[in-house]
């Protein structure tokens, strides 16, 4: 089941990462569904897909805080 939640909210923000404040919202929705070691695994995706899309850089706050 954790799984099917982590693939869940990678496609939902890989669908909304055209809009940075939409993006940051999801995010936060995530950092609140997501269990502790899904977390870590969203943070590793995160730096990764940040890297062609630098405008979302600052959404990394939100999981840096963790």
């Amino acid at each position: 089941m954790s799984k099917v939640m982590f693939d869940y909210t990678k496609s939902i923000l890989e669908r909304v990462s055209f809009d940075p404040l939409l993006f940051c919202k999801e995010l936060e929705k995530a950092v609140r569904t997501l269990l502790p070691f899904e977390l870590e695994q969203l943070k590793e995706w995160l730096f990764e897909f940040i890297v062609e899309k630098p405008e979302l850089k600052q959404c990394l706050l939100i999981v840096e805080t963790i």
